[in-house]
């Protein structure tokens, strides 16, 4: 992943299943995806692009596994290893920032590892929505717990969680 900024930003948009996802890229890499409710600016799409849809509507079709897109997300060196972490999260698996933690040699970030995992700016491709509770309830997601719960099911139809209290 890289962090290096970009002078153009472009971003399109794919209708899901589970609602709109806005695809945000510079001359590079995809920067950002998240839900949105509707279109907030005018879409001007790049093969980057394209290909991030292809690869998207293929992941909710059920027919990708992993994403081959080069990615720069912005955030801080401690941000950036923890959604490398997540990106090594194995399709319908789950773990939690505890485990995060571990993987980087940290037991005692897991709220730092949480507050990372909540500011990840690349939904789906940086897998967020496979971090769940240490007690295997469902956790905070940017895109709201029934589009996690969705995913979740989308990867592994076995899935269950218990709900927050």
């Amino acid at each position: 992943m890289k962090n290096k900024p970009s002078c153009h930003t472009f971003c399109d948009y794919l209708a899901t299943e589970s609602g709109l996802l806005k695809i945000s890229a510079n001359d590079e890499a995809i920067t950002a995806i998240a839900f949105v409710e509707q279109q907030d600016e005018p879409s001007g799409s790049t093969p980057l692009l394209q290909l991030a849809k292809q690869q998207l509507t293929d992941y909710f079709e059920q027919k990708r596994k992993t994403f081959d897109l080069p990615l720069a997300p912005a955030g801080t060196e401690f941000q950036r290893n923890v959604w490398r972490e997540l990106r090594a999260i194995p399709y319908g698996v789950t773990c939690s920032y505890a485990d995060i933690a571990k993987r980087l040699n940290n037991p005692n970030a897991v709220r730092a590892v949480g507050s990372a995992n909540g500011k990840n700016p690349i939904s789906i491709i940086v897998p967020c929505h496979r971090v769940i509770g240490t007690n295997g309830t469902l956790t905070g997601y940017a895109g709201g717990l029934q589009r996690k719960a969705f995913l979740l099911l989308l990867e592994n139809p076995l899935f269950s969680a218990r709900e927050p209290k």
